[in-house]
């Protein structure tokens, strides 16, 4: 297929890129820190050690944001003229691009990194998670779910005690009770059967290779082992990952997992029903139901009767630079599009009421990390204007949070308001809600807002904790493209490995997607909470995976997505603010500092990367600062003249790759 000429819009922001490059401090050269990408053509090296940032000793994970923050390692802008793929580690990455050098679609290179990933970044994602997949091929977006179910026999009551008070959310987090019933296979097999192009066994070849031969254990899986206590408690997983003495295995240890290799070759074999029916299922079923303090509701029908669902993704226009542009993502039960586009849309239009153009917070403050330090570089102390644009973000985010916990949920158990999900995304209604944000902090509780003229019969939920997850992008040589974001929710999942007990060490993990719940299925008014526990119901996730389009053609222009629990919707929008209205390359609008609230009152700034002075204009102005590390895990491939530009996240260990 022949390549369009690129849209003139993208040479200028390739020139804003190069020209904000220009002024901001040297980038440390390639191979002075971090590491370079595998060359074309490169086999899977299963026994080469991964480098990364030194990872001092670990803290406790905090409630907010428990994904430990493992370094920083600077990542070099890439470029391919053909194809790319980025994701949250190089065998992945590596994995995806020969499967797209062997004449594979974005569709297939996305399995193949994904079966991966399951192996090499066990604490995000895997067989026993789900995923939300958005795909653009031959002229059309469709989005496909992937995302867990509660089992048949869970009620509104499950996160309840005796007493009918929610449960703590550790007590609950631990253990069969919080496991959905798994997704992601199943979602992957229809994506193949409908849209892939090499035999579905090639895809998972990869991935068994490894399980049987080993691969390097990783500095930010070994920082993940460091900080948890309880994945110790599950005798499988101890087994697994821990040596005799009780420590997590060093960095750079081969690990083997001969059973999940096993349950590879099952899918291989058989697809979906190699996981969700025979001995495989038995398993994941047991380990539920026989957890020893905390066992769950789930049965082998609940497997059988896993439907993953292809439905019509959530698109909006944004305004960018010199035109407008189509977005792309995911709908309900995912929050993603809907919140992403409200925060792009609130923020347009608080803009415009100030007179002012889409700030670059701290552009200046792009300075390179002091080698062998493995810290982010520190910031400068930003001018009047860049703290309003910091305060019209903060207080858009709170808007936009406030509808997201009182209307999303999954949408075959939950009414839309008035007008449609879209309602949410009207620019009439943005502008009204972007009118409450003034020059000091809106008081709590920020109401959410009323699309249509009669009241929601839900009530808001509280804010709970949301963790986990990993996320990658692909564009093959025909413009197809794939954005993939997946799950097992919390680091490693309910700390529950599935095992057949046939002798073989390791397995897989499952997920605690239910505690994405809300555990009060009724608010003080008695309403019910539109995303509370009921029988086959999908939780509400953050998850975003996101696709620009170029309305005129129909062709990607980007592809990203983000790890990080509710800060996703933080870290996809402020990456595509950053590429889209500020001009950045992807790989500076990755490495920029974050903040954002998520539904409480605390505004959450990356812990290291914001001055003080900053952050006491900020308190100045009535927000409750405080700072936290948030190790995002964003992925995103742009579209530039003669090729495709590759970014991953400095603050893992992911890569791109490709040619």
């Amino acid at each position: 297929m022949r390549r369009r000429a690129p849209p003139r819009w993208l040479a200028a922001a390739a020139c804003a890129a190069l020209l904000a490059a220009c002024t901001s401090a040297p980038r440390a050269p390639a191979g002075a820190e971090g590491r370079l990408p595998a060359p074309a053509g490169a086999a899977l090296s299963p026994a080469a050690p991964v480098t990364a940032p030194a990872v001092g000793p670990a803290s406790a994970p905090r409630a907010e944001q428990p994904e430990v923050a493992s370094g920083w390692t600077p990542q070099p802008l890439q470029h391919f003229r053909h194809f790319a793929i980025a994701s949250a580690h190089p065998l992945a990455s590596q994995a995806g691009a020969q499967v797209l050098r062997e004449g594979g679609n974005a569709v297939d290179a996305a399995i193949a990194a994904q079966m991966v990933l399951a192996l090499v970044e066990p604490q995000s994602s895997g067989l026993g998670g789900g995923a939300f997949l958005l795909l653009h091929m031959d002229g059309r977006t469709l989005a496909y779910d992937g995302r867990e179910t509660a089992p048949a026999a869970a009620d509104e009551r499950l996160f309840l005690d005796a007493a009918g008070r929610p449960l703590p959310f550790h007590e609950a987090l631990v253990g069969g009770r919080a496991v959905g019933v798994p997704g992601a296979v199943a979602m992957l097999a229809q994506v193949h059967r409908e849209h892939g192009r090499l035999p579905w066994a090639r895809l998972l070849a990869p991935a068994i290779r490894l399980a049987d031969e080993g691969f390097a254990l990783s500095p930010r899986l070994h920082a993940s082992l460091l900080a948890d206590g309880d994945l110790r408690r599950d005798p499988v997983a101890a087994a697994y990952f821990l040596a005799p003495d009780g420590s997590p295995w060093p960095v750079g240890h081969r690990l083997r997992n001969p059973e999940l290799a096993a349950a590879l070759r099952a899918i291989a074999r058989e697809g979906a029903a190699g996981l969700m029916r025979g001995e495989f299922a038995q398993a994941i079923v047991h380990a539920v139901r026989s957890h020893p303090t905390n066992p769950g509701r789930m049965t082998l029908q609940d497997l059988r009767d896993y439907r993953p669902q292809r439905r019509a993704p959530l698109c909006f226009d944004h305004r960018a630079l010199q035109r407008v542009l189509r977005l792309c993502g995911m709908g309900p039960p995912s929050s993603g599009a809907i919140t992403v586009g409200q925060m792009l849309g609130l923020l347009a239009a608080a803009e415009a009421e100030a007179g002012t153009a889409p700030r670059i917070p701290l552009a200046d403050a792009e300075t390179t990390p002091r080698p062998g330090s493995g810290a982010p570089p520190a910031g400068a102390t930003a001018p009047a204007s860049t703290v309003a644009a910091l305060h019209r973000y903060a207080e858009a985010s709170r808007l936009a949070f406030a509808d997201r916990a009182q209307y999303i949920a999954d949408p075959a158990f939950t009414e839309p308001p008035p007008g449609g999900w879209d309602a949410l995304l009207a620019p009439a209604y943005l502008a009204t809600r972007a009118a409450r944000i003034g020059t000091a902090r809106m008081p709590s509780p920020v109401p959410a807002g009323e699309p249509g003229a009669q009241r929601s019969a839900y009530a808001p939920m509280a804010a709970q904790p949301e963790h986990g997850t990993s996320h990658l992008s692909v564009i093959d040589g025909q413009g197809n493209a794939v954005a993939m974001t997946t799950s097992v929710e919390a680091a490693f999942g309910a700390r529950i490995m599935a095992n057949r007990g046939r002798g073989l060490a390791g397995g897989f993990l499952l997920n605690n997607q239910l505690t994405d719940f809300s555990f009060a299925p009724r608010g003080d008014d008695g309403r019910p909470v539109a995303n509370r526990v009921q029988p086959g119901k999908r939780p509400r996730s953050s998850m975003a995976p996101t696709l620009v389009l170029d309305p005129a053609t129909g062709d990607v222009l980007a592809a990203t997505g983000s790890a990080g629990g509710p800060f996703i919707l933080h870290f996809v929008t402020t990456a595509l603010r950053g590429v889209l209205d500020q001009g950045l390359a992807p790989d500076q609008a990755l490495a920029r500092p974050w903040l954002g609230t998520i539904g409480g009152d605390e505004l959450y700034v990356e812990r290291g990367r914001w001055p003080a002075p900053t952050l006491d204009a900020l308190r100045a102005l009535g927000h409750p600062v405080r700072e936290i590390g948030l190790p995002s895990g964003t992925q995103m491939l742009l579209r530039e003249p003669g090729g495709i530009a590759a970014a991953s996240d400095p603050r893992r260990e992911g890569a791109a790759a490709g040619e």
